[in-house]
C-alpha cells in the first residue's frame, strides 16, 4: 500500500497536535488554555483526515483549486504588486509590534490600512479602528490580563 503525501502531512500534523496537548496537560490553567484549545481540535480533524486517506474516500479536487482559476484573470505584473503589497503590510505590523508594543500598534495599524487601501472614509476608519482597539483592548487587556511588553521606543525612551 503507497501512502499519499496528503496522508502524511495529515499524519505530521496530528503528531505536533498530540505533542502539544501531551506537553501543555500539565501547564497551569492560563498557560495551557491556547495549547489545548488549539491542539485538541487539530488532532482530531488531522486523524480523521488521515483515516479518510488512508481508506482512500477523502475526495480529491477536481479541475484547478479556486483561487488558481480566478489568478488566470489577472495579469502576473498585478498579481505580483498586490502580493507584495500584501506582504508589506504584513511586515509593517511586525515592525510596529515590535517598535511600539501591541497596544499601540493594533490601532495605528488598523487605521492606517482603513486610509490606504480601502475606500472607508475617516469617520468609518475612526469607528472600525475604535471598535477594534476596544476589541483588543477588552479582552487581552482587561478580560485575559495578558501581559504584552512595551514596544522598543518606549524602552529606549524610558516610559
Amino acid at each position: 500500500m503507497r501512502i499519499s503525501g496528503s496522508a502524511l502531512f495529515s499524519l505530521f500534523l496530528a503528531a505536533i497536535a498530540a505533542y502539544a496537548v501531551v506537553a501543555a496537560w500539565d501547564w497551569p490553567l492560563k498557560a495551557k488554555l491556547f495549547p489545548l484549545a488549539m491542539g485538541i481540535p487539530l488532532l482530531v480533524l488531522a486523524l480523521a483526515q488521515l483515516l479518510l486517506e488512508l481508506r482512500g474516500t477523502a475526495e480529491a479536487g477536481k479541475g484547478p483549486a479556486m483561487d488558481l482559476a480566478h489568478s488566470a484573470e489577472v495579469p502576473a505584473n498585478v498579481a505580483l504588486r498586490r502580493t507584495g503589497v500584501v506582504f508589506g503590510w504584513m511586515a509593517a505590523f511586525v515592525l510596529l509590534v515590535l517598535l511600539l508594543g501591541f497596544s499601540l500598534a493594533v490601532p495605528l495599524f488598523v487605521f492606517s490600512y482603513l486610509v490606504t487601501q480601502s475606500s472607508a472614509g475617516w469617520a468609518l476608519a475612526i469607528a472600525l479602528t475604535a471598535a477594534a482597539w476596544g476589541f483588543f483592548h477588552g479582552l487581552f487587556e482587561r478580560l485575559l490580563h495578558f501581559p504584552f511588553d512595551t514596544g522598543l521606543v518606549q524602552t529606549w525612551l524610558g516610559l
